[in-house]
Parts: C-alpha cells; structure tokens; sequence
C-alpha cells in the first residue's frame, strides 16, 4: 500500500512539473496561409510544452509593432527584404530565428490572359510599401514588361521604372486590398496570403509569377533579447517538423514552398 501511494504521489509530481514547465506564448501571423500552417503547428508546439495563442493580422504594420511593444513573442508574416527595411524605418530590435516559406507572388487579372495582353496607359496595382511594391515592379521587369534603373536593389519605385514602353500606370495599394482592385485594375500583383484569402489560386488564376528562387523566404521574428530563448527554440522545431512540410506541400502544391 505504502508502495502504491508512493508511486502515485510521484507520477502525480511529475505530472505538476510537467504542467508547470509549459511556456505560454503569443504569435502573430498574417491572414491566409500563415495562419493556416501554424495551425498545423499549434499541436507539435504543445507536444514539445509549448502552447501558442495565434493572433491575426489584416496588414503588414501592425504585427512587427506589436511585437516590439511586447504584445506578441513571435510574428511569422514577412520575408526578410521587409524586416530590414521595417528595423531601418522604425528601429525596431527584432532578429529572425527561422525561415518558414516562400510564396512566389503573381500578377492577376479579371480581364487579360496575360501580361502580353496589357493595354497603353493600362493601370497595373502593385503593394505601397518599398519591399513588396518593389518586389511588383522585379516581377514586371523579370517579365520584360518595364525596365529599372540599374542599381535599384530590391525596392525600386515607380519612379525607378526607365522604360515605360506602354505608358502604364502603377496603381500603390495596401497589399490587403489589392484583390479588390482587380474590378478596376488591369492586373494586380498580390502577395500570396493575401491572393488565396480572397479566393485566388496561384497555380491557376496568376498569369504571371515570380520565379520561387530569391531572397523572399518568410521568417520567424522575436525580439533579439528572445533570440536563444528556449521557447523560441521550441518554436523553430515544432513548425520544422516534418508534418508541417508534408501539410504545405500537400495543401499548396506548388504555390507556397517550404523553406526549410
């Protein structure tokens, strides 16, 4: 009996300890794929004692400020071309610790088969921040539809735009509202998250899109005073386990490729 008690009293204390080892934490994710993955995620975090309370976001802003102010510990909606230019702007003290994946983004249209198609003085809708309207704008030129300046780096602006053969009018949008353009745009270039939120599928509606090789894997960010936190260690291995790449590329099939 005495036994018994013993081992039930101690199963009962490993348990607390176990309990008690639990981290609790709070990530942001953009609408769209990165939500869905990390939904994939949340149960491989708990295994490891992790539980993740996901938080939304409809814009590019708002995540790294939430971070910054301590709202969040992690954020997973950006690449890294972003996140510099957001630490430069802003000041922010953040790291990336991990790479997720990459969405190459697409040109959509509700009126043209194809870039070929685009008309003189066409209006074309490309992000209002730097690194993603400029991503558009390398789209374009990879296409052979503008030319850049040389020596733009990976945010030109319109105004870099040289050789404008169609006098085409560039449309700077917040991202989330691009698919919305597309009544009134010729083509829209759309971040991924944002094309498949509103029911557009990369791999058949885009007419055009970018090649998947390039700096634009999308990351993990902490604040770098949580860089070699053990949560955020725990964070990388759930969302890198092998369950998670199969579920991306079962699910996307081409259209969001993991990065790691």
């Amino acid at each position: 009996m005495k036994k018994l008690r013993f081992t039930a009293m101690t199963a009962a204390i490993a348990l607390v300890a176990g309990m008690a080892s639990a981290e609790d934490i709070k990530v942001g994710v953009s609408v769209g794929e990165h939500a869905e993955i990390m939904e994939q995620v949340v149960p491989v975090a708990k295994e490891k004692g992790l539980n993740i309370d996901l938080v939304e976001f409809t814009d590019y802003v708002m995540p790294n400020q939430a971070l910054a102010d301590g709202d969040l510990n992690a954020n997973i909606f950006q690449h890294k071309p972003y996140l510099d230019q957001q630490i430069a702007d802003r000041g922010y003290d953040l790291t990336p610790i991990g790479l997720t994946f990459t969405t190459p983004m697409g040109a959509y249209s509700e009126k043209l088969k194809s870039l070929e198609e685009l008309p003189e003085a066409g209006k074309v809708a490309i992000p209002n921040d730097p690194t993603n309207g400029g991503r558009a704008l390398l789209l374009l030129a990879d296409k052979g539809v503008i030319t850049l300046k040389d020596g733009v780096g990976l945010t030109p602006s319109p105004l870099d735009v040289v050789d404008n053969a169609k006098k085409l009018e560039f449309l700077e949008l917040d991202a989330a509202q691009l698919p919305r353009s597309l009544a009134d745009a010729d083509v829209a270039i759309i971040n991924t998250n944002f094309a498949i939120e509103a029911g557009l599928d990369p791999n058949t509606d885009a007419i055009a899109i970018e090649n998947a090789e390039g700096p634009y894997a999308n990351l993990i960010v902490v604040k770098t005073a949580d860089k070699d936190a053990e949560w955020a260690k725990q964070l990388v291995e759930a969302y890198h386990d092998a369950r998670i790449k199969t579920f991306i590329e079962e699910k996307y099939k081409g259209s969001v490729i993991p990065a790691f």
